[in-house]
């Protein structure tokens, strides 16, 4: 593993570049933008073996859809930074691609849950919470889940963007309820939405700034990909099966 810090490449990451056939790109983009083009365009630009790039990006890009049902072709309505940043990344690398005429597709990331970080974990440590916001659905996908549509992407060259989310949107607050269920205790109490504004982080009050409910039509038709865990749900019941806090 060669360590970057978001900075200063080093002169062994940048021979790694030259020689690979595949980047998988995961860092978020700050402030100044996406890290990994801002310290190795050049590199990449230049890397005579590169075949294909896969970016992470996030359904937050879409923003706030009133619930609708949407797909790929949605216009992008970022509701904060973050979301707005991200698609600054996904523009970036895609001119990237066209430059060097290499694929790279781009992966729209729902909530991502799994091993190690799940409602199992966050209600265990007293972190989950229930906000009362009626007609609110959020978007979730399985770690595992996400593997399957990197390693299609990747074997097919995909060039284009891929909705990764397992197609159940469901308020965030049914998971948490089924988590406890199947744990065996109370879940927490819910909140008014003044109530969490009040006392939760603006970080954790922005995943109630949009709401749309995001298709994964195409990660089944165009990547193959099949899922494992078709609503959280199934995820759930697995994670729980397998020993949720393990990491792998």
């Amino acid at each position: 593993m060669l360590v970057f810090d978001g900075i200063q490449p080093s002169p062994d990451l940048r021979e790694a570049i030259s020689g690979a056939s595949a980047l998988l790109i995961s860092a978020a983009p700050g402030d100044a933008g996406d890290p990994v083009l801002a310290a190795l365009a050049n590199d990449i630009a230049a890397a005579a073996s590169l075949q294909s790039i896969v970016y992470l990006s996030s359904l937050g890009v879409y923003g706030d859809h009133g619930g609708a049902w949407i797909d790929e072709t949605a216009p992008t309505l970022p509701p904060h930074t973050r979301g707005a940043a991200r698609v600054d990344a996904e523009l970036a690398w895609q001119a990237l691609g066209r430059q060097r005429r290499t694929p790279v597709a781009i992966l729209r990331l729902g909530g991502i849950y799994g091993p190690g970080q799940n409602a199992f974990v966050r209600l265990l440590a007293g972190r989950a919470h229930r906000i009362d916001k009626p007609g609110h659905v959020s978007n979730r996908i399985h770690v595992a889940d996400i593997a399957q549509a990197v390693d299609a992407a990747f074997a097919r060259r995909f060039d284009g963007i891929v909705n990764v989310t397992d197609g159940a949107p469901a308020p965030p607050g049914d998971q948490i309820e089924f988590a406890a269920t199947l744990l065996g205790i109370a879940p927490p109490p819910l909140l008014s939405l003044d109530e969490a504004e009040r006392t939760l982080s603006p970080f954790l009050m922005s995943f109630y700034d949009g709401c749309a409910r995001v298709r994964n039509d195409k990660l089944k038709s165009t990547l193959g990909v099949t899922l494992r865990y078709p609503d959280y749900r199934a995820g759930l019941q697995a994670l729980l099966d397998d020993g949720f806090e393990a990491k792998n």
